[in-house]
């Protein structure tokens, strides 16, 4: 990212740093302190992945990322998403209608920048991901809005 766009991240993570204060306390399968993580990920990782940070529409590689295969966790790499529930929501982020499974990630609700919505974390390490809307296609008309940073992903193939 662009010096710009890490402090826009920075700051961004900062704001929204409350919404994971709650869930720091939680027992996961992956856990480091806050200085491990710091090794462990790149800045901009560890500013939307452990500060709840946000990146900018249209920056993530994995947005056009379209062949088959899986997004998983950066920080711990839990399988996520299948590549088959990815669509183009038009927002700038990589979406999904569903998770690869019903204990892939965790829901909490957030009430940070004076809204409510519910934030999507991986259930094994509880990385923060992006939200989910009631906005999406069928059949579940759910859009997991994710942050690109916060995942990598594994071609079927490879």
């Amino acid at each position: 990212m662009q010096r710009r766009q890490f402090l826009m991240t920075s700051c961004l993570a900062a704001l929204c740093g409350k919404a994971g204060l709650a869930r720091a306390e939680e027992a996961f399968a992956v856990m480091h302190s806050d200085a491990e993580w710091q090794k462990l990920l790149t800045p901009d990782q560890y500013a939307i992945l452990r500060k709840h940070g946000t990146e900018y529409p249209f920056t993530s590689a994995l947005l056009n990322e379209h062949r088959s295969g899986t997004f998983a966790c950066a920080a711990c790499d839990n399988p996520l998403f299948a590549s088959g529930t990815k669509y183009e929501s038009g927002t700038g982020w990589p979406s999904f209608w569903q998770p690869i499974s019903e204990t892939a990630v965790g829901e909490t609700t957030d009430r940070s920048m004076g809204m409510t919505r519910t934030e999507v974390h991986c259930a094994r390490c509880g990385g923060h991901l992006g939200h989910v809307f009631e906005d999406g296609p069928q059949p579940t008309g759910l859009r997991y809005c994710m942050n690109g940073v916060a995942m990598t992903f594994h071609p079927a193939d490879a």
